[in-house]
């Protein structure tokens, strides 16, 4: 395949390492709550052997009403040394859809400090249409340590975005659906407005995404150059709820570019009334 992500690895590679006792193979299965999907109980079904669980929901900021937000990195450290998980292991995430809520679980071990943690291309799908192993019921790792440190230069809080976006210091690119982004669709959550932040550019996750793997890098460039981002200036990703954002981010690291992201995203931008909302195209 054309030239992708440094940070994804193949179905074949952690097949040959599975088992390695540095390679720590992680679940990081998100479903939207309007699927009515049950990631645990799914995970609990069938999942990579020796793979245990990262659940987005539950590894969180536990201070914050937004879903999902950056936990302390006390709350992470605690959090995924409890699941076997310590500095200097190699990480390889993956989910039940290819390419969706993993890059959120690979961006957070990322800003967390942890250097060698990785994407399975293709993800579970990829690995399931392989026939390779599956595995049930619970995985117990001995405890490890995690020392975290958050990297505050990656994620972008409410106020940067605005002053990004007031002063034209970055742009900013939403990953939500066109639908959602132009307000022709209402919004899941309970009191969040619909319309996206003036003069952000619509860039669809799934745009950047082709049988649940990430697209090569000349699709990632024309893509973004389509939706009006100039790459060579400051970015800043969103979303609905920093998820898929973090795709966004994903992609643009594998074309060399690097982006903050903003973690509250449209869960915290579209319910306060403080901030400024638009329906229409930039």
């Amino acid at each position: 395949m054309p030239s992708r992500s440094r940070w994804l690895v193949s179905t074949e590679w952690l097949a040959a390492h599975l088992g390695a006792p540095d390679i720590v193979v992680v679940d990081g299965t998100y479903h939207l709550p309007a699927t009515g999907r049950d990631a645990e109980a799914e995970y609990l079904a069938g999942h990579i052997p020796h793979a245990v669980r990262f659940d987005i929901d539950s590894i969180k900021d536990p201070s914050s009403p937004l879903p999902h937000m950056v936990p302390p990195p006390d709350v992470f450290g605690a959090a995924v040394g409890k699941l076997g998980i310590g500095n200097g292991q190699t990480i390889v995430v993956y989910d039940a859809y290819g390419l969706f809520s993993a890059a959120r679980v690979w961006w957070t071990f990322r800003i967390m400090g942890a250097r060698e943690v990785f994407v399975l291309d293709g993800g579970l799908p990829k690995w399931r249409a392989e026939d390779r192993p599956i595995e049930t019921g619970p995985v117990t790792r001995p405890p490890h340590t995690f020392n975290a440190s958050l990297d505050h230069s990656a994620v972008a809080a409410a106020q940067d975005v605005l002053a990004a976006l007031t002063s034209g210091s970055a742009q900013v690119a939403d990953a939500r659906g066109r639908a959602r982004f132009y307000g022709e669709l209402p919004e899941a959550r309970p009191d969040l407005r619909a319309g996206h932040m003036p003069g952000a550019r619509n860039v669809p996750f799934d745009t950047l995404v082709a049988d649940g793997r990430l697209t090569d890098e000349d699709t990632v460039r024309a893509v973004f150059t389509k939706a009006g981002i100039d790459l060579d200036r400051p970015i800043i990703t969103s979303c609905g709820s920093g998820v898929t954002a973090a795709v966004l981010t994903l992609a643009l690291d594998s074309i060399g570019k690097t982006a903050r992201l903003y973690d509250g995203s449209w869960a915290e931008w579209g319910y306060r009334t403080d901030l400024p909302v638009t329906t229409e195209a930039a």
